[in-house]
């Protein structure tokens, strides 16, 4: 019994430690998701205004920008998957995996090639791991990303889509990440950020149904206005997105250390009631045992006298 009882207080102060150790990651978590949110909310007007700049100048042209007109026969697509750095956030990366998944499996479905471009080191070790080919991947930054790091996420997309695809380019970029919607609900979802659709880029930008944009003289030309803008558009949505995977990033893992922290309170209960029953059985074997010794101990001395 005596032994029992070590190993149910030595694993209890196993527990209660890493106890300790995922309530103050809840606690970091937590901290963090006020300043991803912040920064979400900083990045989503210019992100917005810019979307609604694009539209007007794709609308009030006629100029047929490779960036805005969708190929007749695409062939080839690439697809930007943002996942983690660091684990112990639940399902985070691996929802985000799964939907980059079906993605590609629905464009290969419709006859395209995929190139992948990958963020965080869960979707690269993921990938590694199955042999799959990557095209190019980025670590390091997911907890709080800069716009200097989504500057060196576009510049190879946007390259790839401006080259032809004979020449290794692509038709289409789409993006996967994971959407802050709440403390409580993170969704990872793909969108297609070009060839530009003008009709999604306006609800982007906040239009309204029907709304009339307005008219532009356009210098040097609306082409070159294109090509000064799309860039800083496919930019500033790889920005918002890279904010809201870090902002779902710290949700889950606070949420995942908060059901951690949960679990190990309930395994020390559990552990300290079967203590005590241990304790209380070994106190009553020793009292047992007193009692068996002095019955005897009397009977041997009533058995003397007689």
């Amino acid at each position: 019994m005596g032994a029992q009882l070590r190993v149910y207080k030595r694993r209890i102060r196993s527990v209660t430690a890493t106890k300790k150790i995922t309530k103050a990651m809840e606690m970091i978590a937590a901290s963090r998701i006020v300043k991803a949110q912040r920064k979400v909310a900083a990045s989503t007007p210019y992100a917005t205004e810019l979307t609604r700049a694009v539209t007007a100048v794709a609308t009030g042209s006629n100029t047929k920008h490779p960036l805005t007109t969708e190929a007749d026969q695409p062939t080839r697509a690439a697809v930007l998957l943002v996942t983690s750095d660091r684990g112990l956030a639940g399902g985070y990366s691996s929802n985000a995996i799964k939907a980059a998944d079906r993605l590609t499996e629905r464009l290969r479905g419709e006859g395209k090639e995929v190139d992948t471009y990958i963020v965080g080191r869960k979707g690269v070790s993921y990938y590694g791991f199955r042999e799959r080919k990557v095209a190019e991947s980025w670590t390091g930054f997911t907890d709080s990303p800069s716009y200097e790091h989504a500057k060196m996420v576009a510049e190879p997309l946007i390259e790839a889509v401006q080259q032809d695809t004979s020449e290794g380019g692509v038709d289409e970029l789409h993006i996967v990440f994971t959407e802050f919607v709440s403390m409580l609900t993170q969704t990872p979802v793909d969108r297609r950020m070009l060839p530009l659709s003008l009709e999604e880029a306006a609800l982007q930008g906040g239009a309204k149904g029907g709304e009339v944009m307005p008219l532009f003289d356009f210098e040097p030309s609306a082409e070159d206005v294109l090509d000064a803008l799309l860039p800083r558009y496919v930019e500033s949505r790889i920005y918002n997105a890279l904010l809201q995977a870090a902002a779902s990033e710290h949700a889950a893992r606070r949420r995942a250390m908060k059901s951690a922290t949960d679990n190990a309170g309930e395994l020390i209960n559990t552990l300290s009631r079967l203590a005590n029953a241990a304790r209380q059985a070994e106190i009553t074997q020793e009292i047992s045992e007193i009692v068996g010794g002095a019955s005897a101990l009397a009977d041997a001395t009533a058995g003397s006298e007689k």
